[in-house]
């Protein structure tokens, strides 16, 4: 963003400090200098001159010879008898009478000045005639590209209060005698007010204590004439994506140079000169951060303009000279007949402004700052305009825009000036569009924030110098005020932003160097956190790999796992067209990595993750407004050649490995009736179990997984899936403190069991029993399933074995404390 000093000085109304100094504040308090670019030393030799006779050179028909007059001011140019200096020039322009630019000899072109070697005029002779220098064109002073002729300097052409002068400094005179600061964009990525130089001179007021006023223009409530001469029809067909579209018909305009004031304005800011309606909606843009765009009437197909969403397919040719296929997403600005613009980016070819214009049709609008940035990257198109509206303009500075740009352009209002519906009186949309209402802070918040005492007074004083409105009389309390936001500064939303805006002014080195107090009571533990820590531990320590993937997938993996894409939230500035969902649950992640990790190699592994899922099914928000987070930690195991018995064990051990470190029991039980849920998708239920706590809550699901799942991911035959939810399984894990038990000092005992059952008994209830039944004692009992064995000529019957291990602290274990128990198993079970 360059900063023409002269024009903020213009605006502040003070005096500013030296460059340097200044450079220094804008670093502190406002945003990084990138470069400071010095105007006056690539003007410095330029003169302001009279042509006082002017007459063709004798041996050269396109060369004439003239005298002008500097007022002396040039010391080492040789002058004629009566103090004149001669000067050959080929402009066909040139005149006796004339005003124009003088670069003596010794002076640098300053079109050139920035080149590794510039250009330096001398004193030669021209066809046998001496030449003091050059009468310049616009292009050589770099003000313009125009070289058909010499400038010519008209009273038209002065800054107010100026007049002609021999030998009067072209730099002073048109305010190219200063400096340009670069200021780095991406300090003011939320502040679109500081892409123009109105709101960066503000700020400037503001950083050196002074009050400033916006001029009267920007801020008076604007009336608009009732005109006519021109049929125009102005409609908005997408207000959500363009929530303010005003247009109106200028005639009898003249396409020309701009005056030479308007233009080393232009220069000054780092802009290029081209026309007066160019350069008309190129200074307003530069002055107050609104893009606008004029379109040449005559060429709007049955006169009408429009902004609407683009159809899929349709083709611009912008001012670039490249066409473009648009997408639905994209706003166009369009005619009666097809599209002529692409919306907030850049004109259409077929609707430029060119020297036979003669009627316009001018547009002030505002573009959602979303759509814009995606549309820029989707084509590649990088405008100063798109720099400004993917920042979030406001549009209530819209009309003020409008009246200041149709009284910069010299023509005549041809219709009314149509503006979509904006209720300034009502409050939600004055609201909406960045005017907020008023709002209450008290000093004793904004210090505490601060770590410094301001004075009541002092702080309101910093606000209103940027034009925060303020008011004493907020309430009974003395340390209270009211303020409201300017339209401008959509970035404030929070009273903290207040508290940021009230140090960055006060100036942040100002603040004492003091360590905030704190407490050296340590702080208490998180439980989640606690309980995620011990999670990874264990399931580190049974040989799971712990992945991180992104919480947003592509569709394609939603519906690869058989999850419904409509429960989930779809992202509407997604990073990637594979990022535009936000997952239901973490396991689909995981199953789409496993292929990757069998063609790497990996023949057998398993990978968790500790994630967040959402569903719109069961939307609830949280304090904040937002959708709930459901946390799960998820596991899947994948092995690439079968291997013996079902995996469904081997996911079942590394859960049972799980509870035992967080010292709690899990139970599983069977899928009696089906369940339709986004996080039981994948899994078979044939082949899958509820895991639950010993209370009765479902806190997840355990199983293999459905064949359609593993052909959709390419999974092998011998996988298997764990999910629970991280909430439940902490709740769980906190009620049961675990403690640490040595290993006892006497050797363990272990019996097998098998008991013959009905084959069509449960296997669940089997071991339930056999675990109630050898826990009634006062000896540690663990029960580890065997086998099941039913003989393929007997269906009616099976065998269930299992391995029961007994521990005591304080004994050695003989037959007589083992027969009793299994005994009372046998009476229980049989």
């Amino acid at each position: 963003m360059k900063v023409s000093v002269n024009i903020v000085q213009k605006l502040v109304g003070f005096e500013l400090p030296p460059v340097n100094e200044l450079v220094t504040r804008i670093n502190a308090q406002l945003g990084g200098v990138e470069e400071i670019i010095d105007l006056r030393a690539k003007y410095k030799d330029a003169r302001i001159v009279k042509v006082v006779q002017c007459e063709k050179h004798p041996d050269a028909d396109k060369l004439s010879v003239c005298l002008i007059d500097d007022g002396s001011i040039v010391e080492s140019a040789k002058r004629e008898e009566d103090g004149l200096v001669q000067v050959v020039c080929g402009a066909p322009n040139v005149h006796a009478g004339m005003w124009a630019v003088w670069l003596p000899p010794e002076s640098v072109v300053p079109a050139s000045f920035d080149d590794a070697e510039p250009f330096v005029l001398g004193a030669r002779k021209l066809r046998g005639i001496l030449s003091q220098g050059m009468l310049s064109a616009a292009d050589e002073l770099a003000i313009g590209g125009d070289h058909a002729g010499i400038v010519e300097i008209t009273e038209a052409d002065l800054p107010e209060g100026k007049k002609l002068a021999p030998g009067a400094s072209f730099a002073e005179m048109f305010g190219l005698d200063s400096y340009v600061i670069d200021i780095e964009n991406k300090m003011f990525t939320h502040r679109p007010d500081l892409f123009g130089q109105l709101g960066v001179a503000r700020e400037i007021a503001g950083i050196f204590g002074k009050e400033f006023t916006s001029p009267d223009w920007y801020t008076r409530t604007q009336e608009f004439a009732q005109a006519s001469g021109l049929e125009l029809e102005v409609f908005n067909d997408a207000p959500e994506s363009v929530p303010r579209f005003m247009a109106t018909a200028l005639k009898d305009v003249e396409v020309k140079p701009s005056p030479l004031r308007l233009r080393c304005q232009l220069v000054a800011m780092g802009a290029k000169p081209i026309n007066t309606i160019v350069d008309a909606t190129n200074y307003i843009m530069l002055m107050t951060a609104q893009p606008t765009h004029a379109y040449d009437y005559d060429k709007l197909r049955g006169h009408k303009i429009s902004a609407r969403m683009a159809q899929q397919g349709e083709t611009v040719t912008l001012l670039n000279n490249k066409t473009y296929e648009l997408t639905e997403d994209d706003i166009v600005i369009a005619d009666g007949e097809g599209v002529i613009g692409l919306g907030g980016v850049m004109g259409g070819l077929d609707s430029e402004v060119t020297n036979e214009t003669k009627n316009i049709v001018l547009e002030v609008a505002n573009f959602d700052m979303y759509t814009i940035r995606k549309t820029s990257m989707r084509h590649g198109l990088f405008t100063d305009a798109v720099t400004r509206f993917n920042k979030g303009q406001s549009p209530l500075q819209n009309d003020a825009i409008m009246a200041r740009l149709m009284d910069s352009i010299p023509g005549q209002q041809a219709s009314q000036v149509f503006d979509p519906t904006i209720d300034k009186t009502a409050p939600s949309q004055m609201e909406k569009y960045g005017h907020s209402a008023p709002e209450v802070i008290s000093t004793e918040f904004i210090s505490k924030r601060l770590g410094l005492v301001i004075p009541r007074s002092e702080i309101i004083r910093i606000l209103r110098n940027v034009e925060f409105e303020t008011h004493d009389d907020a309430g009974k309390n003395e340390n209270e005020f009211q303020y409201r936001v300017p339209f401008w500064r959509t970035d404030i939303e929070l009273p903290e932003d207040v508290v940021e805006e009230v140090g960055r002014l006060y100036g942040f080195d100002k603040l004492p160097r003091e360590l905030p107090l704190r407490s050296t009571k340590p702080a208490p533990k998180n439980v989640v956190r606690e309980a995620k820590k011990q999670v990874r531990e264990s399931l580190r320590r049974a040989g799971a790999n712990e992945v991180l993937t992104y919480s947003f997938v592509h569709e394609n993996v939603l519906k690869r796992a058989e999850q419904d894409p409509s429960e989930a939230f779809k992202l509407s500035n997604a990073l990637s067209p594979d990022l535009q969902y936000y997952r239901l649950s973490v396991l689909p992640s995981l199953l789409d990595k496993v292929h990757l990790n069998i063609k790497a190699g990996h023949d057998e592994f398993t990978l968790f993750e500790i994630g967040r899922g959402h569903n719109k099914r069961y939307h609830a928000n949280d304090d904040d407004g937002l959708p709930k987070e459901i946390n799960f930690v998820d596991a899947v195991y994948a092995r690439k050649k079968p291997g013996s018995g079902a995996p469904f064990y081997v996911v079942r051990r590394l859960v049972d490995r799980l509870a035992k470190d967080l010292g709690c029991q899990l139970i599983y039980k069977p899928i009696t009736e089906a369940m339709n849920y986004a996080v039981t998708a994948p899994f078979d239920l044939e082949r899958s179990a509820l895991i639950e706590t010993t209370d009765g809550v479902l806190i997840g699901m355990i199983g293999e997984l459905k064949q359609s799942v593993i052909k959709n991911f390419k999974l092998p035959e011998y996988v298997a899936a764990v999910t629970l939810d991280l909430e439940g399984l902490v709740k769980v894990a906190s009620e049961h403190n675990l403690t640490y038990r040595p290993l006892s000092r006497y050797p363990s005992v272990s019996q097998d069991v098998s008991i013959r059952v009905s084959g069509n008994q449960r296997y669940d209830e089997v071991f339930e029993a056999v675990e109630k039944a050898a826990k009634a004692t006062d000896l540690t009992v663990d029960v580890r399933p065997v086998s099941i064995y039913q003989p393929e000529d007997d269906p009616q019957a099976k065998t269930i074995s299992f391995r029961l291990t007994f521990t005591s602290y304080d004994r050695t274990l003989s037959d007589k404390d083992i027969s009793p128990i299994i005994k009372r198993l046998e009476q229980t079970v049989l």
